[in-house]
């Protein structure tokens, strides 16, 4: 079966644009969030690219709420390898070298795993931290969720393909429960893959094809190289 089709698919000449407008966006939910009757702004964040395209334009876009404002985000992680923070594969330990550091986040309210446990031992315990921020839900709601394409509460998983092998994901409760998912995904090497998973239909669909909020907003970000094979209507952004 086809899954339903995105609410928004927007499509930029180059990743620094895409990131320009994603880091806007971030901001703009930010502000709706916090002038509204929630106390807090949960955003998730995923890693690979994502990291040095939100640290480079993030700060600046965030800036104009000013620390009382960003002092009420909390961060989560949608994929964490099984790693010191320290280690180059850890989401979170990048984000906090190129982007926390520049953001005036409290350390309290930004969620990480415990890479010390086993990986069954380390999921329970995110899961935990996740229900203790969210005030006891059984499913967490972001505001915001920024995924990579690709992809209990918590899954633990012990063979992913690209090392380091054991890493800690949200599942699909949690992504379809926010109520804004984005996708990010740039370069030719990605067209393929977007292709089967935003127009072909499938009997046994990719992962990111699950993503589905029930009521929130689902959204792909992408530049010309990886749409380059799409033909569904999307929605073009001229060069800043």
């Amino acid at each position: 079966m086809a899954a339903p089709a995105p609410d928004l698919i927007s499509v930029f000449s180059s990743p620094q644009e895409l990131g320009a407008s994603l880091a806007q966006l971030v901001a703009q939910r930010a502000a709706c969030c916090l002038a509204g009757a929630r106390a807090r702004f949960a955003l998730g964040l995923s890693g690979g690219s994502l990291v040095s395209m939100l640290a480079r334009e993030l700060p600046a876009a965030a800036a104009p709420a000013g620390p009382a404002s960003l002092a009420r985000w909390t961060v989560g992680f949608c994929d964490e390898r099984l790693v010191p923070f320290e280690h180059a594969e850890s989401t979170y330990g990048l984000y906090r070298t190129h982007l926390l550091s520049r953001l005036p986040i409290p350390d309290s309210q930004v969620i990480t795993i415990n890479p010390q446990l086993p990986v069954e031992e380390a999921a329970e315990d995110y899961a935990k931290k996740l229900r203790q921020a969210f005030q006891g839900d059984s499913i967490p709601v972001f505001d915001l969720l920024i995924l990579g394409e690709r992809e209990k509460i918590v899954a633990p998983i012990s063979d992913s393909p690209k090392p380091p092998p054991q890493r800690v994901t949200l599942t699909l409760p949690v992504l379809n429960a926010a109520r804004t998912v984005i996708f990010v995904a740039t370069g030719e090497g990605k067209a393929a893959v977007l292709k089967r998973i935003l127009e072909d239909k499938e009997e046994n669909p990719l992962p990111a094809a699950l993503v589905q909020p029930h009521t929130g907003k689902l959204c792909w970000f992408l530049d010309e190289a990886a749409a380059g094979l799409l033909t569904v209507p999307f929605e073009k952004h001229s060069t800043l």
